[in-house]
């Protein structure tokens, strides 16, 4: 083995010269407090399955290597950690079996390996193959920032040899979960607080435990969205994507119209679409699709955008007021109950818009198999519980098992006609449109 590799390994995982740190190695790699991540927990007896990759996907500093340590303290067992993105080490990652003849200088049995950003790698999924075909008798945990990179490398080579975690910015339910002791006025209080924060400067970890949320989120526009994707994809024009990413933002919530943007931003429709799938394979925004029901009168044609974390959205548009006094607080509403409803996804569940040739709209609807939810963002407090039209045509149209109205100042649920209607707020709707699917 040479020897500069081997004295990263051995700075990187000091249990291999002291086997007797391993325990103390994995509890120092946790943050304090450590937020229990739900994807994680999920996903967790997956991740003990040997002679397969484990891919945890996401954006930078989202959480997955944390969610991994955690899973590893848990075990108490030597895991060799690769940290991928170093120069030596991505040259050694070329050959699985140059790799493993290497490893066992190192270690006198198998261990769990755990390769941090193996996007940087120059051919993940044939070097991950060749791991996991070689029946190493561990399980092999990944993480990717870049989904675009990671898809693209392993989707032919890992077919059947591997499982898949998306781990996302905080939900608002993850960072409530010490609220669950409390008595019910002040857990109220604190939940309406938290949410407050939540909206405004969104779910990435170090924001959401930092004092000073909008630095940090400076920091991670300049470094994840703009240097990473410079340094991945070789961007010809900077300049566009970082307007593209205000104009976005600014956007967020509405119709994607390619055209329209590539004259305000000056260049090419192609080079706008590329752009997107740029950011989108990043998880910074997602591509709403139409809802498509089979009546004539749908548009079925252009999506919406959404950003990934209000907090970057925010940032973009340079504005972290509170969402009672923000100008834009219905598509900055509108684009937390995304964010919320994306995360918390059922297995087996999409999630649209609707909209009709005549310009009704429904904000969102979950959809798994022939279980139809909508959901419809209303910024204000509601007061009476008066069904809006749009709402009530989808409703007529497909019969929903449960349309929920998103509001502030109203809790109920009814039925209207047909129709099982509940007001609801911002910070139950995760939990109770995912509640319906269960």
């Amino acid at each position: 083995m040479d020897r500069d590799i081997q004295g990263i390994l051995e700075r990187d995982n000091p249990w291999l010269s002291d086997p007797g740190r391993v325990r103390d190695w994995l509890q120092s790699r946790l943050p304090d407090p450590y937020i229990p991540r739900e994807a994680a927990e999920r996903s967790e007896s997956r991740w003990r399955e040997k002679d397969r990759a484990h891919l945890v996907v996401g954006p930078r500093q989202a959480g997955k290597s944390t969610a991994i340590w955690r899973h590893l303290a848990d075990a108490g067992e030597p895991a060799l950690f690769v940290d991928c993105e170093q120069y030596l080490v991505r040259e050694w990652c070329r050959s699985a079996p140059l790799f493993l003849g290497d490893l066992d200088g190192l270690v006198d049995h198998p261990v769990t390996l755990f390769f941090e950003e193996a996007q940087h790698l120059e051919e993940a999924g044939l070097f991950l193959k060749g791991l996991v075909d070689r029946k190493l008798g561990v399980p092999i945990l990944v993480t990717g920032s870049s989904s675009f990179h990671l898809r693209a490398q392993t989707r032919e080579s890992l077919a059947g040899r591997a499982t898949r975690t998306r781990l996302l910015p905080f939900t608002l339910s993850e960072v409530l979960q010490d609220l669950s002791g409390k008595p019910d006025a002040i857990r109220s209080r604190l939940a309406e607080e938290r949410f407050s924060r939540h909206v405004t400067i969104g779910g990435y970890p170090s924001v959401w435990l930092s004092e000073t949320p909008e630095t940090l989120l400076t920091d991670l526009v300049e470094a994840m969205l703009l240097r990473d994707a410079s340094d991945l994809f070789r961007i010809a024009r900077p300049d566009a994507f970082r307007r593209l990413l205000r104009l976005a933002a600014s956007q967020a919530g509405n119709r994607i119209n390619l055209s329209e943007w590539s004259s305000i931003l000056g260049v090419s429709r192609d080079t706008v679409a590329s752009y997107l799938e740029i950011l989108e394979s990043g998880h910074i925004v997602s591509v709403l699709p139409p809802f498509a029901g089979g009546k004539r009168s749908e548009v079925t044609s252009t999506p919406k955008l959404f950003f990934v974390d209000n907090g970057i959205r925010n940032r973009l548009v340079h504005d972290f007021k509170p969402l009672d006094v923000r100008v834009d607080k219905g598509a900055a509403l509108e684009n937390w109950v995304f964010t919320e409803l994306w995360k918390s996804l059922p297995d087996g569940a999409s999630l649209h818009f609707w909209r009709s040739s005549s310009g009704a709209e429904v904000d969102f609807v979950l959809v798994r198999g022939d279980v139809v939810v909508a959901v419809e963002v209303k910024a204000e407090r509601l007061r009476r519980k008066t069904l809006p039209r749009a709402a009530r045509s989808f409703a007529e149209a497909y019969s929903p098992k449960r349309l929920f109205l998103v509001n502030t100042g109203l809790s109920s649920r009814e039925r209207i006609g047909e129709i099982e209607v509940e007001w609801v707020h911002p910070v139950d709707i995760a939990e109770r449109a995912r509640s319906i699917f269960n």
